[in-house]
């Protein structure tokens, strides 16, 4: 009697065990969800703007072909503004908060599908390689773009549009320049050191880097980003 009474504690204590273990699976599960699902929708929301800010580069480079450089016309700086003085509205930041938690407490065990264990590896290598092409990105911003602004970009047009609401992101004040009738006289500072050739090869090749960023790295994470959501609504029924 008193061995089954023991056993008996022993299955009950490793059913509890295994009744907290799967709560737990299950609370991680979708604090994971949340988490990816959130980004889901911010790396859409970048993939637009960078959208934007490539079709604002055509622009450029089209009109430095064969337009005047003294006379600029009301859509100059808005497209200049976005390709030359805005870098961090258009990274994508992929959060791994708490992923990053499960794999230093190691609560990544309770996950035991092998599945999931996969793309759990997979989704941290997309992350990586999405915060090196952003550090490559502003690295390419901190020389040449930087200098070639301080030399060239007429600052006193954004302080001018930040007097419409000075707490209002730089992006969003654009946006609404475009769409109002407000003109704001700017030029291009040292002309006569300004040289067209140099500066669409500039935006040419930041285009270019920005083209390699959004189709492989970001599309990469976006691939994985969705199977880790489906595997995840799949096993644990989230919604």
């Amino acid at each position: 009697m008193l061995f089954l009474a023991v056993f008996c504690g022993f299955l009950a204590e490793n059913q509890r065990e295994h009744y907290v273990e799967h709560q737990r699976e299950k609370q991680y599960a979708r604090a994971l969800y949340d988490e990816f699902f959130a980004d889901s929708i911010a790396v859409a929301d970048k993939i637009k703007l960078r959208l934007d800010k490539e079709k604002d580069m055509d622009y450029l480079n089209a009109y430095l072909k064969d337009s005047s450089l003294t006379s600029l016309p009301r859509e100059f700086y808005p497209a200049y503004t976005t390709v030359m003085y805005l870098v961090n509205t258009y990274s994508f930041e992929p959060k791994d908060g708490i992923l990053s938690q499960l794999k230093s407490s190691g609560s990544l065990r309770y996950f035991k599908s092998t599945t999931l264990q996969k793309l759990f590896g997979d989704i941290s290598v997309c992350i990586n390689n999405v915060r090196y092409r952003n550090e490559q990105e502003y690295q390419f911003f901190a020389s040449p773009i930087k200098p070639f602004m301080l030399k060239h970009y007429d600052f006193n047009w954004m302080n001018e549009l930040r007097k419409h609401d000075e707490n209002e992101t730089a992006i969003n004040l654009v946006n609404y320049y475009r769409k109002s009738d407000t003109i704001i006289k700017a030029t291009i500072l040292n002309l006569p050191s300004f040289d067209k050739g140099e500066t669409s090869n500039m935006i040419s090749f930041y285009k270019q880097m920005l083209v390699s960023t959004r189709t492989l790295q970001m599309n990469d994470y976006i691939a994985t980003n969705r199977k880790l959501l489906q595997e995840l609504r799949r096993i644990y029924k989230l919604k």
